[in-house]
């Protein structure tokens, strides 16, 4: 079932069943992705609608953080609530591992050598890893990966 779908109708059992915090989200997230396929004048496939989830959980992330820095804990719990929320429409995130199999792949295929080379294998790993990995994280590890080499 397509991403898009999949929020529908998760938006009219939350509407029935009467789950004030989800609905919000979920329309919230409906917006978002309406909102992009009005800019861009496209409809978005499941790729892009990935990254409007991840943005939006970003923004929440990031929100949650200056709200507990702020002494405000009931926002910053609200906060949190939608990212737990908003997450549970992205992939199974890549294990230790796996995130280094790919980051390692990445090197080898696009011949990497030095940092400057960078933005070749973030490409290749965004690629691969869309929904799945924070991507500042994987850039941290890129970056060190390549510093040594």
């Amino acid at each position: 079932m397509p991403l898009k779908a999949r929020l529908t109708d998760d938006m009219k059992q939350a509407m029935r069943a009467g789950e004030k915090l989800r609905l919000s989200v979920i329309r919230m997230a409906l917006a978002a992705i309406k909102q992009r396929e009005v800019d861009d004048r496209i409809e978005l496939d499941d790729a892009q609608i990935l990254g409007v989830l991840e943005k939006m959980i970003k923004q929440r992330r990031e929100s949650a953080t200056m709200y507990r820095d702020g002494d405000r804990k009931d926002l910053a719990d609200k906060e949190e609530a939608e990212v737990s929320l908003l997450s549970t429409y992205l992939p199974e995130p890549l294990s230790e591992h796996e995130i280094d199999t790919l980051i390692a792949e990445a090197i080898q295929s696009t011949g990497a050598q030095s940092i400057r080379d960078m933005g070749k294998v973030m490409a290749k790993v965004k690629a691969a890893a869309q929904g799945r990995v924070d991507m500042g994280e994987i850039g941290a590890r890129v970056k060190a990966r390549l510093a040594s080499s």
